[in-house]
């Protein structure tokens, strides 16, 4: 495929309100996408706190901190579930890992029932493969339901917090 038809296709889909293309022509193939299928994870890079249970000096060096998490599966944009009986929001998962409430066993949750959250909050950690995943807000609101408990595993797409976003 000319690389002029792909600056063109990238254009085209740019100014409309397509979200996702796939092209086959052969053996060459192109997936192009607009918006993320997942919940972007920001912040600083994951740390591996087994790594800092052995050795506390491990956090003030960058290099021992784990590599950022492979990509997860594709399974589409979805809005934010609405709960059926008012007009929260749902957080759900982005990944399937093991849900903490806090950075460490020793310090305080990063969220509670009734907490004021603002956009980019870290809401809480999940763990997968031994990668520490910081969950952040995506909206402004009160946290008026924590959906799972401290340690337990997760799935990809289970909801952990009920949001109200007034």
């Amino acid at each position: 495929m000319d690389l002029k038809l792909i600056k063109n296709l990238l254009t085209m889909i740019s100014d409309s309100d397509v979200n996702e293309v796939s092209i086959e022509e052969g053996e060459f193939k192109i997936k192009i996408k607009k918006q993320p299928d997942v919940v972007q994870m920001r912040g600083p890079a994951p740390v591996n706190y087994m790594q800092l249970q052995d050795n506390p000096q491990a956090s003030q060096n960058p290099a021992n901190t784990a590599p950022a998490p492979a990509a997860a599966p594709e399974t589409g944009t979805k809005a934010p579930a609405v709960s059926p009986s008012s007009k929260t929001i749902i957080i759900k998962s982005p990944i399937v890992g093991t849900y903490y409430e806090a950075s460490a066993p020793d310090q305080d949750p990063f969220v509670q029932v009734g907490s004021k959250i603002s956009k980019g909050k870290t809401l809480c950690i999940i763990e997968a493969m031994k990668i520490m995943n910081e969950i952040e807000s995506e909206y402004d609101g009160k946290i008026v339901n924590i959906l799972v408990k401290n340690a337990q595993p997760v799935e990809f797409d289970q909801p952990l917090f009920e949001i109200d976003p007034a």
